[in-house]
Order: C-alpha cells, then structure tokens, then sequence
C-alpha cells in the first residue's frame, strides 16, 4: 500500500501539470461550440499562444523579472484572441464551413509562428526562457494526510488557475444571462434572434474566447512544460484539448476532468520509468498511449453525447 501511495504521490502532480494547460484549452472550445461554431482551430491558436508566450518571455524577462511569466499569458491571450477573429470572420460571416476554416487556422498559425521563430532568432526554435512557472507547496494543505502529498505538493500556478477557469466557465455558462444567451444561439438561434439575442455577435464572442483561452494554454504549456518553442513544442495538445471538450460532453468540468485523464495519460511516459510494473512497458507504448485515447475519445468509444444542435451551422437572419 506504502508503494502504491508513493507511485500516486509522483505521478498525480506531474498529471496536473500536463492537464492544466489541456483545461484551458477544452474549456476555450467549449465556448465556441456551445454558441454552435466548431473549432477544429484550437491546435493553431495553441501554437501562437505558446509562440508569443515564449518570444515575450524572452524579450522582456531582464525587465519585468518574476512578473514576466503573467505578462506573457496576458500577450498570448491577446493574440490569439485576436487571430482567432480569422475564423470567426471566415465562419460567421462569411459562412465557410467551420472545419475547413478550423483546418486553415492549425496550418497557418504553425506556419507563421515557425517562420517568425527562424527571422527572430535565425534558427529553427528559441531559446530557453529564463523566467518559468515552477512547483511549490501550498502551506498548510501540503500536510494534510494521503491527498496533501497528492494534490498540495509540486503545484504549478497554472493548474490552479486553470481548474478555477473551468469552475468560473461553468458559472458563467449555467448560471448567467451570458449563458444563457451562449446556450440560445447554439441550440436554436431562430428563437433566439426572436428573442431580440444577436446571434452573430454572440457567436463572435463565444470563439474570440475561446481563441484567448487556448493562446493561455499554448503559453501556460510552453513556461511550464516545453520552456522554449519550436515546431514540435505543442505537438497535437490541441487535438487532446478537443477530444477532452468532447468527452467531457461540452460541459466546462466535463472537459476539465478528462483534461485530467489525458495528463495522466501524458505524465505516464514522463514518470512511468520510475514507478514499478510500468517501467517495464516499452516506452514507445507510453509515447503513442495520449494520442491513442485522443483517438478513441474523438471516435466515440469512451463516451457519447449530443453537440449543440447548431453546430456547424452558419445563421442567415430570417431562415430555418
């Protein structure tokens, strides 16, 4: 039993640390399809957060000092927020077929953060950054017996803020007249422009949200995990996000617990070497493990539930 409680005492915090920026990410979606967009973008929008999380952290780590890491959320924030505004113009007002657009956004904010990397800094990634989030320990809860060393122990800041995210969106998502409103326009948006809701500028909201929510995980992931960026740094979280948003059944704790699930999943391959039995699963199978459950959640083997009914489908003013 002493063992077993050890193996959790390692692997928990380090499967914390890969949900959080997973959380962020699913949660993000949520919102986008909850208001009847899909958004197969958020791999793209992962990639420039963790971009510009990255390039800010270099820039400016001599000025800001400790505060660096927070500034560098808040610019990828932005910037995603912002480039995601690509698919919501192609989407909502142009009408394209959300997919394709989504599609369109993962290739271009990997190329453009990729060729931006190479005229920076002339190579094919950065630097290391300097300025990272680091684990501690929460006084006093640290201590508390067996979930203390589990939960309260090697904390990063962004598992906290992540898991409070999740429980602000379903407060606002459930328990508000934005949510509400959110909810309308992705079930039946006929009933909701009746209703005097702007369907269009709800849905604009909806995925500039969720464009800022993943630029937070990008970087959240890249000064957490990565501490530099290149063209393999984020590597399909994004695709895990998605498939955690749709196992968690487009719900906000939905999504965060099977964030949770995929980040055990991804701590296995960091961790398992040095926990018994486990260490003597060949490491490929531990590789390939994350993305195989990514596969199985998005085919539906693990858990089905109904989309919003509008999703996917553009909204012309005055048609069914």
């Amino acid at each position: 039993m002493s063992a077993f409680l050890d193996a959790l005492y390692f692997i928990i915090p380090v499967s914390i640390a890969y949900a959080a920026p997973l959380i962020f990410v699913a949660i993000g979606g949520v919102f986008s399809e909850k208001s009847g967009v899909v958004n197969i973008g958020l791999e793209g929008l992962m990639v420039m957060g963790a971009f510009v999380g990255i390039v800010f952290n270099l820039t400016f780590a001599e000025q800001l000092g400790g505060a660096t890491i927070w500034f560098a959320l808040l610019a990828a924030m932005v910037v995603s927020g912002i480039f995601s505004l690509l698919h919501a113009v192609a989407s909502i007002t142009f009408r394209a077929d959300q997919v394709i657009s989504g599609v369109a956004i993962n290739m271009l904010g990997a190329a453009l953060a990729i060729f931006a990397v190479k005229l920076i800094y002339d190579k094919g990634q950065t630097d290391y950054v300097s300025q990272q989030f680091i684990r501690f320990d929460i006084p006093v809860l640290k201590d508390i017996p067996v979930i203390g060393p589990m939960f309260f122990n090697d904390v990063y800041a962004t598992s906290i803020l992540a898991i409070a995210i999740a429980i602000l969106a379903w407060f606002v998502i459930y328990k508000t007249p934005f949510g509400l409103r959110l909810r309308s326009v992705g079930e039946h948006p006929m009933a909701a422009d009746t209703m005097g809701i702007k369907v269009n500028r709800m849905r604009y909201i909806a995925v500039v949200i969720s464009g800022m929510l993943a630029g937070i995980g990008g970087a959240a992931y890249a000064q957490s995990i990565s501490y530099e960026f290149s063209h393999s740094t984020i590597n399909g979280q994004g695709f895990m996000a998605l498939a955690a948003m749709i196992f968690g059944k487009w719900h906000p704790l939905g999504a965060m617990g099977a964030a949770l699930f995929f980040g055990l999943a991804q701590s296995l391959k960091i961790v398992g070497g040095s926990i018994d039995f486990i260490d003597q699963v060949p490491s490929v199978y531990l590789d390939i493990l994350p993305y195989v459950l990514t596969i199985l959640a998005l085919a539906g083997f693990i858990g089905k539930a109904s989309a919003p009914k509008a999703i996917g489908k553009p909204y012309i003013k005055g048609k069914r």
